[in-house]
């Protein structure tokens, strides 16, 4: 079996049965609406975040009618923010497909956006536990506080990893964070049992976005973005950091605070790629993703049955070496 297939495994009726609830909450009898909640459907992936729900829910208990809810509650509501967000980043394309604001437009973009995150609260509440409600809650406001955290970041003159985490923490990890904690919390599992989850699902997310921002530095039509694409946004990610405290050189400094507020040239930014990777950036990017992976399989439990983590180990995995 290749990883998808392991980490799966498990989990493959429950993600069926998710995978018609899924269907059935993004339907409207509107025509444009429908034709919108349509191509978003289309564009739904692996199912990733769900199944970390699914998977801690059997770490620690049994697949129920809140597990299903708060999965789908979490999903929906990372899929309102993408479409929010293309619509902050003017981008038009998403992992290689249009967005959906370069299909439609940006007016729309937000409704259906709004309306995606309106439904998400909808089955945070079917969960009948006001804990669930509260997780979902606070998720959609460190999504937002990562989205402020970055664009506050940009007037900043300091090239801090402690900011860059706490910016992904709140940007990425915390919907990992979420449903990890989430599927514990929905079948009843104890506080240490939660904190485990809580724990892991952090490891997992900060790996997930080091992986995403080490795309930044290949050209690759697979991941839908050109080299150097974030910092044309203004972003300064985890490889750059590393080399601009090494190095320390007032020139490159200079460089990249015009990288943050968006004044350098692309050819200035590809100088700038190729000076990250030949002073190790790259390497010490990826060293710092696999910490977390261990850090995050240290976590696991042995109580945990070895096929729930055989899975669990195989998400962790899939995520560093996932091409896209």
């Amino acid at each position: 079996m290749d990883l998808i297939d392991i980490i799966r495994h498990p989990v493959r009726q429950d993600l069926e049965d998710f995978k018609t609830l899924f269907d059935t909450s993004l339907r409207s009898d509107n025509v444009l609406l429908g034709e919108v909640l349509s191509y978003i459907k289309k564009r739904s992936g692996k199912m990733m975040r769900p199944i970390l729900v699914m998977l801690m829910a059997k770490a620690f208990g049994t697949v129920n009618d809140a597990v299903r809810h708060v999965a789908l509650s979490l999903e929906l509501l990372h899929t309102a923010s993408l479409v929010h967000d293309d619509v902050v980043d003017d981008s038009n394309e998403r992992r290689g497909q249009l967005s959906v604001n370069a299909v439609y437009n940006n007016k729309v973009s937000v409704l259906v956006g709004d309306y995606v995150l309106a439904t998400s609260l909808k089955h945070a509440a079917l969960t009948g536990d006001v804990k669930l409600v509260d997780l979902v809650s606070r998720l959609g406001q460190e999504l937002s506080l990562g989205e402020i955290l970055q664009l506050s970041n940009i007037s900043n003159k300091d090239f801090s990893e402690e900011i860059y985490f706490d910016v992904i923490r709140k940007k990425t990890a915390a919907l990992f964070i979420v449903a990890a904690e989430s599927g514990a919390v929905a079948v009843g599992a104890s506080d240490k049992e939660i904190a485990v989850a809580f724990q892991f699902g952090e490891m997992l997310g900060i790996a997930f976005q080091i992986r995403d921002d080490i795309f930044d530095y290949f050209d690759n039509s697979v991941i839908g973005k050109p080299t150097g694409n974030d910092m044309l946004e203004g972003k300064l990610t985890l490889p750059a950091i590393y080399v601009l405290n090494k190095l320390d050189d007032a020139e490159l400094n200079l460089l990249a605070l015009r990288i943050r507020s968006m004044d350098a040239s692309e050819e200035e930014i590809s100088g700038f790629v190729e000076t990250v990777k030949r002073e190790g950036g790259i390497e010490y990017a990826e060293k710092v993703m696999y910490d977390y992976r261990q850090k995050a399989i240290d976590l696991l439990p042995d109580s945990i049955d070895e096929e729930i983590k055989a899975a669990l180990i195989a998400y962790l995995d899939y995520v560093i070496e996932r091409k896209k």
